[in-house]
């Protein structure tokens, strides 16, 4: 599935997909279930909440100190530290690693990061063979379409179209058995991690007193990725670094429980460097690559910087109501959903990039599901509220002004009354307007979309002593 065009048209194009807007839901109802008996696992939910929000939030305020001990770390541990100020710099840095090192093939773990700043797109054009190896993330690299959930991206694929792309890609038989279509790919990407020459990854956190790498999955394609290739390069955003252990124990408590409902993902690696010599797997060299590319200037901003606070778990994802109902396709770009509805605008706006992402503020009702369901309480709702006043502000005078002139009108009942009067006599002639050609839109794309009831008569009039009523009688 692929949907193109402007945001809004992309949102009509899911919503006019009844297939897409039913796996959606069902898979929502199922991840909500799951987060929901996760959590009751915990001897007291709301108290984890707070205790990783404290740690994500602490973290932020100090982040440019931990960012210095991290680094020291993973230095004294025998790794190369590397820092990248926009996408283009994170990507260039990768391909001169693998030019050194001589890499012809690459094996990658799932990374919203490099999906971010697209570099796939770079190895590849320098004849650099990429694969993708979550399963979900390789399916929708066959499909060569954008992942559609933080969780599962390849989300809106159903049994029949993997099947397919399987065959046309692998030359595998067409079947509709799950188990075997899940053999076909583990044979096929077994090959592909015996054949790397460099595992990237992203990273969940990096612990600064250590200089750790922390990965969790539960495909073990990502532990595949970091010990069979002889490089490992781990791409990074500023903000995934924490000082502690304990720091990163809190959010553990919270991460697979909001993500998946498990207590404990499958595998979570926590890397330290690359292979010392008494240890028989692990990356012969190791390198991490932070990236920036505009978090440090939502890191300055207090007002949104709570969007940092994001640990990539996808429950605001399946509590929204609107995202339910289109999915992450809808999405130009690389995130979506509530968090991304936030980020995207904010990162591309810190780029001094034309920002695409300015309408994702107002695709949010407002109800808060994703606040109440966010493991570290950030208040979406709120964040896109500013980001929508903010958007407001830089935009023509006209709407605030008629709305002072709306206010002014609802305010004398004189003039009220003489506007509806006048608005019920024009009211057929506006019904017309709005069908024809060009002069709809004019009027309004909102009022275009919606069916607008008739202006009716005042209840002052309607009740008025001595006037017959509606059913008959007279007051």
């Amino acid at each position: 599935m692929r949907m193109t065009g402007p945001f809004t048209t992309r949102c009509e194009q899911a919503v006019a997909d009844k297939r897409l807007r039913k796996t959606l839901k069902n898979a929502a109802r199922i991840f909500r279930q799951s987060r929901a008996d996760g959590m009751d696992t915990l001897p007291d939910p709301e108290a984890a909440r707070d205790r990783a929000e404290e740690v994500k939030r602490r973290c932020l305020e100090n982040l440019p100190a931990i960012l210095e001990m991290l680094e020291e770390n993973v230095i004294a541990a025998g790794g190369h530290v590397h820092w990248a100020r926009t996408g283009a710099e994170a990507n260039a840095i990768v391909a001169d690693i693998a030019r050194a090192e001589g890499v012809k093939a690459v094996v990658k773990g799932k990374s919203m990061v490099t999906e971010e700043t697209g570099l796939n797109h770079l190895l590849e054009s320098q004849g650099i063979e990429v694969n993708e190896t979550d399963l979900g993330e390789w399916i929708v690299q066959l499909a060569d379409e954008k992942p559609s959930h933080i969780v599962g991206p390849a989300l809106h694929k159903n049994r029949h179209e993997v099947s397919e792309l399987f065959h046309e890609h692998l030359g595998e038989p067409i079947t509709d058995d799950i188990p075997t279509l899940t053999l076909m790919a583990r044979r096929a990407l077994r090959e592909k991690f015996l054949e790397a020459d460099m595992g990237i990854t992203g990273a969940n956190m990096l612990v600064a007193e250590t200089g750790t790498v922390v990965l969790i999955e539960n495909e073990g394609n990502i532990r595949m990725s970091t010990t069979l290739p002889r490089v490992h390069v781990a791409v990074a955003s500023l903000e995934k670094a924490v000082q502690s252990m304990e720091d990163m124990a809190a959010i553990l408590a919270v991460l697979p429980r909001s993500c998946t409902g498990q207590v404990l993902s499958s595998y979570t690696s926590l890397i330290t460097g690359p292979r010392r010599e008494d240890e028989t797997d692990g990356a012969e060299v190791f390198h991490l690559v932070l990236l920036d590319n505009g978090r440090s200037k939502v890191l300055a901003d207090p007002e949104m910087r709570p969007i940092l606070n994001c640990i990539r778990c996808g429950a605001c994802f399946n509590f929204c109501p609107a995202y339910i109902r289109v999915g992450g396709l809808a999405f130009p770009g690389t995130y979506s959903g509530p968090m991304g509805s936030i980020l995207a605008p904010l990162l591309a706006e810190a780029q001094g990039v034309d920002n695409p992402y300015a309408q994702f503020p107002y695709f949010c009702t407002t109800c808060g599901a994703c606040r109440d369901a966010c493991p570290v309480r950030i208040d979406h709702p709120r964040l896109l509220m500013k980001l929508r006043a903010r958007h407001a502000d830089t935009q023509s005078p006209l709407p605030p002004l008629a709305a002072a002139a709306f206010a002014r009108l609802t305010a004398s009942p004189r003039a009220w009354k003489a506007a509806t009067t006048v608005a019920r006599t024009l009211d057929p002639n506006l019904k017309l307007a709005r069908r024809m050609p060009g002069i709809g839109k004019a009027l309004s794309l909102w009022a275009r979309k919606r069916r607008l009831p008739s202006f009716k008569e005042p209840f002052s009039k309607t009740w008025k002593p001595g006037k017959t009523t509606r059913q008959g009688g007279r007051s």
